[in-house]
């Protein structure tokens, strides 16, 4: 994107660790990104955006597409960062879609991010799928226990449950603080005294990947 270069070179002077989320459903805005890349993303946007069942359907026909761009951006963040990721989402959790799923395009062995473990409810057959999803997720890459966002906020109960489960469990915890409701949660102390002593990495980090830095 237009200021990834900006970001990265923030990144590495203040020591702020850093993922790779997958874009496929925003245009690249960089004015430098080659047309061809453009082309291959564009068609891939079209196809996820054009349908909500889009995402859990093989396209045969991007193939190659989806290779070539997952790979571009692999190797961008490599570029940017000067060493390989080591954990992976996605944009609209599109890093899941089928095709880079049952494509296998994502390294194994790194962190890659479940699906939403708090969703509310759902067809059976989509929490089936999900369910399944992250049983063959956890075979090939590394998953927290749990993972879902911040918000809502309301009910009380349903953050209780979620950091009551981080007593026990890795919980990540995807936060947008674009979000005024979530910026005044995560800067006005509210975060700090819901969690009370529980565990923040300072780092991305996983239970058997070593001890968990206090936060």
């Amino acid at each position: 994107m237009e200021d990834s270069e900006r970001a990265a070179n923030i990144a590495g002077q203040e020591e702020i660790d850093a993922g790779l989320h997958l874009n496929f459903t925003a245009p690249f805005s960089d004015p430098n990104c080659p047309a061809p890349l453009k082309n291959h993303q564009h068609e891939i946007c079209a196809y996820l955006r054009g349908h909500r069942l889009a995402r859990g359907i093989f396209h045969p026909g991007l193939v190659r597409s989806f290779d070539y761009v997952v790979a571009a951006q692999i190797r961008e963040f490599e570029r940017l960062y000067q060493r390989v990721p080591n954990r992976i989402d996605g944009h609209h959790h599109m890093h899941l879609c089928a095709n880079v799923f049952h494509g296998k395009l994502l390294p194994a062995g790194i962190i890659v991010r479940r699906n939403d473990s708090f969703l509310p409810a759902e067809s059976l057959i989509k929490r089936l799928y999900r369910r399944v999803q992250d049983r063959s997720l956890a075979q090939r890459y590394r998953l927290a226990d749990f993972f879902t966002n911040l918000s809502p906020l309301n009910p009380v109960v349903r953050l209780d449950r979620i950091f009551s489960l981080s007593r026990e469990f890795v919980v990540e915890l995807e936060t947008h603080p674009v979000k005024p409701e979530e910026y005044r949660f995560l800067t006005s102390g509210k975060m700090l005294a819901e969690v009370e002593n529980l565990r923040i990495a300072r780092r991305f980090a996983l239970a058997d990947a070593g001890p968990l830095s206090q936060g």
